[in-house]
C-alpha cells in the first residue's frame, strides 16, 4: 500500500498515513485492515485494488482518506478498547487456579501426543519389541480433535457454520 500511504501523507493526513503504514503501535494490523476497508468501501474497489485506484483516481482516494481521517479518533477509540478488553481477560485468567486454565494446554498435549502415538511411535514400539499394538482409528481420532478445536478454538465459527448449513444463516 505504499501508494496509499504516499497519497494520504502527501494530503497532510498523518493519522492516517502512519495507521496505513502500520507504524501505529505494537501490532496495528487490525487497525489498519478496518482502515484500509473503509477507504476500499467508499472508494468502491476491493483492498487489494486500493494501490491501483490511488494511483488512477488520486482525487477521489484522497476524499476517501480525508472521511476517514475525520472518523480515525473513533477507530482508534475501538480499537484501544479491544487491546483493553484482551488485557483484562488475561489478567482474569491469570488469577484463576492453575487446574482452572491447564485444560486448553493439557488438551492440546494430549492431542499432539495421540496423533504421535497413531502416526510414529505405536509403529516404532511394534517394529522394536514385535508387538501388534491396535491404532486408534483415525476417523476416531478426527472426531476427537474437532470436538477439541471446536470447543476451544471456535465454539462460535462451528456455530455458525452449522446455522448456516441449517439454512438459518444469512
Amino acid at each position: 500500500m505504499s501508494a496509499l500511504a504516499t497519497l494520504a501523507g502527501s494530503a497532510g493526513l498523518k493519522v492516517v498515513e502512519r495507521i496505513i503504514a502500520k507504524k501505529f503501535g505494537d501490532g496495528a494490523g487490525q487497525l489498519a485492515g478496518d482502515v484500509l476497508g473503509a477507504v476500499a468501501e467508499q472508494v468502491g474497489v476491493p483492498v487489494d485494488q486500493l494501490d491501483q485506484a490511488a494511483v488512477e483516481q488520486p482525487a477521489l482516494v484522497t476524499q476517501a482518506l480525508r472521511d476517514v481521517e475525520e472518523r480515525s479518533p473513533e477507530l482508534i477509540a475501538l480499537y484501544a478498547a479491544g487491546i483493553e478488553l484482551q488485557r483484562a481477560q488475561l489478567a482474569a485468567e491469570a488469577s484463576e487456579p492453575i487446574w482452572m486454565r491447564a485444560w486448553r494446554p493439557a488438551g492440546m498435549y494430549l492431542l499432539g501426543f495421540l496423533w504421535l502415538w497413531n502416526v510414529v511411535l505405536l509403529h516404532v514400539a511394534n517394529a522394536v519389541w514385535k508387538l501388534a499394538l491396535p491404532q486408534v482409528p483415525f476417523a476416531e481420532l478426527v472426531q476427537i480433535s474437532g470436538l477439541y478445536m471446536g470447543l476451544y478454538m471456535g465454539g462460535h465459527t462451528v456455530k455458525d457454520a452449522v446455522t448456516k448449513w441449517r439454512g438459518g444463516g444469512k
